[in-house]
C-alpha cells in the first residue's frame, strides 16, 4: 500500500506532458502546435516529453525538425530502439518527467489539449491527486463511432470499478492527470494498452488518494484514419483488471 506524501510544495510549477508516438507523421506537428499554444492555469510552465516508439514512418524526422525550430520551448524526445508499446512509452515518459504534475497526450487529434485546464482545476484548487478526463461525462462534443467499441470501454470500466471500488466512467481515456510524486511511486509493468487498468488499480490502492473526473470532448478516429486499439487490446485490459485488481493478493 502506497501512502500520500502530503501536497507537494508549489516551488515547481511545471506540467510534464508525455506524448507517446508511433507512426503519427500526419498529426504529430499539429498536436505539438496545440500543446504549445495553450496557457495553463496557475501560470504552470510546460515540459513536453515525446517518446517515439520506433516509428517506421517520418515521425522521428518531423519531431527532430520541430524541436530544432522550437529551441526556446522545453521539448525533449526519446527514441525506443524497437517498438515496445504505448505503456512502455508512458513508462519512459514518467521516468524522464521533472514536473510537479504529469499528463498524457496522444499524438493524434482525438483529444484537445486546450482542455488540460479542465483537469488542472481541481488539482490546483487542492482537491485532487488524480484527475481523469471522461469522454462519457458532460456536454462537450463527441464524435459518434463504433457501438461495440463503446460497449467494450464501458465493460472494462465497470469491471475495473468492481475490483477497485471506484465509480469512474472512463478508465480507457487518454487524459489522465497525476501528481508526479504519487505516479512515480507506482511500479508499473504493462507495456502496451494494459497500462490503463493497471495504473487505475494501483492508484486506487494509494492510501488517502483523491481521484476526480471531469467531462472532456472527443474527436475519435476510425481505423482508416489511424486508430490503433482493437479487440485484442480489450482482452488484455480485462486480463489486467483480474491480474492487478481481483487476483493481486
Amino acid at each position: 500500500m502506497h501512502h500520500i506524501l502530503g501536497m507537494p510544495k508549489n516551488t515547481n510549477t511545471t506540467l510534464s506532458i508525455i506524448i507517446p508516438v508511433y507512426n503519427e507523421a500526419d498529426t504529430i506537428q499539429q498536436v505539438l502546435d496545440k500543446v504549445l499554444s495553450i496557457s495553463l492555469l496557475g501560470g504552470l510552465s510546460k515540459e513536453l516529453i515525446i517518446v517515439n516508439d520506433s516509428s517506421v514512418d517520418a515521425s522521428a524526422d518531423i519531431i527532430e525538425r520541430y524541436i530544432s525550430s522550437h529551441a526556446s520551448d522545453n521539448i525533449q524526445v526519446f527514441h525506443h530502439s524497437k517498438n515496445q508499446g504505448k505503456g512502455a512509452s508512458i513508462h519512459t515518459g514518467i521516468q524522464k518527467a521533472t514536473g510537479e504534475y504529469v499528463i498524457i497526450q496522444d499524438a493524434d487529434l482525438e483529444y484537445d489539449p486546450a482542455e488540460f485546464n479542465l483537469l488542472l482545476q481541481p488539482m490546483l484548487d487542492g482537491f485532487a491527486d488524480v484527475v481523469y478526463g471522461s469522454r462519457f461525462l458532460g456536454g462537450k462534443p463527441h464524435r459518434i463511432l463504433f457501438y461495440w467499441h463503446t460497449v467494450g470501454n464501458k465493460l472494462i470500466t465497470w469491471l475495473c470499478n468492481i475490483v477497485t471500488n471506484l465509480n469512474l466512467t472512463d478508465i480507457e481515456t487518454c487524459y489522465k492527470l497525476f501528481r508526479a510524486d504519487i505516479l512515480k511511486q507506482l511500479k508499473l509493468k504493462e507495456k502496451r494498452f494494459g497500462f490503463e487498468p493497471e495504473v487505475t488499480a494501483k492508484m486506487a490502492r494509494v492510501k488517502g488518494i483523491r481521484i476526480y473526473e471531469t467531462g472532456i470532448s472527443y474527436y475519435g478516429r476510425t481505423y482508416i484514419e489511424g486508430k490503433k486499439i482493437g479487440w485484442k487490446d480489450g482482452v488484455r485490459a480485462l486480463y489486467c483488471i483480474l491480474k492487478y485488481g481481483l487476483f493481486r493478493l
